[in-house]
């Protein structure tokens, strides 16, 4: 025994198990595991101070019951975190599980679903896009990629606002939209695709890439305020701007020629870019994304060089 506590204020393995309602075998394993800290009888049995014991042995058991894992619980008994932290840290794993869990639902759920006829296609799909966060992680990189001249901290913004987060619990459609965004970006052409119709023809003329990112940016911006406001393409100042932008970066001026040059052998009409800003706006809902507001561009554009051409070119 020792001085600084009484013999009557130790109890054996067997009393601690009879207060505290936990089996003897269990009791052991925290000994071993460190959790809890025995004291030795002459004899040489494990004895413990009641008090602390049954009160760390509570504490164990309550963690326990929220599913706190041993390493933390061993963390909080230390004072290496306090409880609060280790339950916080436990919620935030949950989210993570229970997100997993939802996206696994939902792909069970849409090949369920799905037409016999279609139900390999879309097994297929969902089997390669299994993590909604890897998913998300496959998009940002298939655009920085695209924008690879532009340093990454300028371009920050714009992924953010036109990829969609992973839902935190997405319906079969959502789940089949995010999965078909995934295929589209890892399609061995799209990067090519994607590139010929944003930075359009002639790319490594392009004096100053970052510059013409920034001002085909602010034509964008009041492109979407038309889109909002129901504006149809036509002819403006937001096309000028755009053809203005190009012409400089190349180091040329904006003419009835410049302007079919933008729309010769371009991609715009590649059903995979249609499709892509079709799914991104399926996720984001009435969100106006750079899609629809270049698109818009683009068609004000082609309507532009119609007019410019007169009835030669309609005909």
């Amino acid at each position: 025994m020792t001085d600084d506590i009484p013999a009557r204020a130790l109890v054996s393995i067997g009393e601690l198990a009879r207060s505290t309602g936990l089996a003897v075998r269990t009791i052991r394993f925290y000994c071993d595991e460190g959790i809890l800290e025995p004291r030795r009888s002459p004899g040489g049995h494990r004895m413990f101070d009641a008090d602390s014991a049954t009160e760390r042995l509570l504490l164990v058991r309550r963690l326990r019951a929220l599913g706190l894992g041993l390493g933390s619980i061993t963390e909080v008994l230390r004072g290496e975190q306090s409880i609060a932290e280790a339950v916080a840290a436990e919620s935030a794993r949950l989210d993570i599980e229970f997100r997993s869990l939802a996206w696994r639902r939902a792909s069970v759920r849409a090949v369920e679903t799905a037409a016999p006829t279609q139900r390999a296609e879309r097994l297929a799909l969902l089997s390669a896009a299994q993590d909604g966060g890897a998913v998300h992680d496959c998009l940002v990189r298939f655009w920085w990629r695209i924008l690879a001249p532009i340093p990454r901290c300028d371009v920050a913004g714009w992924v953010c606002w036109n990829v969609p987060e992973p839902p935190a619990d997405p319906s079969v459609d959502e789940v089949v939209a995010y999965a078909g965004l995934a295929a589209l970006a890892v399609d061995p052409e799209m990067n090519s695709v994607v590139r010929q119709h944003l930075w359009r023809m002639q790319p490594d003329l392009i004096r100053d890439p970052r510059e013409l990112y920034a001002d085909v940016g602010d034509v964008m911006v009041d492109v979407v305020t038309l889109i909002t406001e129901g504006v149809r393409p036509r002819d403006g100042s937001e096309v000028d701007r755009f053809v203005n932008a190009h012409a400089t970066a190349r180091g040329e001026y904006d003419s009835p020629r410049f302007r079919e040059r933008l729309l010769t052998g371009a991609t715009d009409t590649d059903h995979r870019i249609h499709r892509y800003w079709a799914l991104t706006a399926q996720l984001f809902g009435p969100r106006v994304t750079v899609g629809p507001a270049y698109n818009w561009l683009i068609d004000a554009l082609a309507h532009s060089a119609d007019l410019a051409d007169g009835p030669a070119r309609r005909t």
